[in-house]
């Protein structure tokens, strides 16, 4: 698979490829939980202030009303990327009360699967 990988990367580049490439755009999606303060998944529904979980462009949950998913516009670089996406947990640290947002999408502490609030 790598060699096939290899002979169309090098059949790109010997038509002019890097230049195809040059100018693309950057863009990132990530998934934090909202989880207690005690590690458990968060039981509250989707913040109002965060804007309707199923349409906002930015923010987002996925198969659970805990599970945020963070999504950026497409940007120039990576950094500006970064950067759009640390500004959108700032806005949503600022929104939650006793809630913190676990780094993953896996939880830390689950205690069955009822315990996992479905996305409405």
């Amino acid at each position: 698979m790598y060699s096939q990988a290899k002979q169309r990367l090098s059949a790109l580049i010997a038509a002019g490829g890097p230049e195809l490439l040059q100018g693309g755009q950057t863009g990132l999606e990530k998934e934090s939980l909202r989880v207690a303060t005690d590690g458990s998944i968060a039981q509250t529904p989707h913040p109002a202030a965060l804007g309707a979980a199923l349409t906002h462009p930015w923010i987002t949950t996925d198969y659970s009303e805990a599970l945020l998913e963070f999504i950026t516009p497409p940007l120039d670089s990576a950094t500006a990327a970064l950067a759009n996406l640390r500004d959108l947990q700032h806005f949503v640290y600022l929104q939650l009360e006793d809630e913190l947002l676990w780094s993953g999408s896996m939880p830390c502490v689950v205690a069955g699967g009822a315990s996992i609030p479905i996305a409405r």
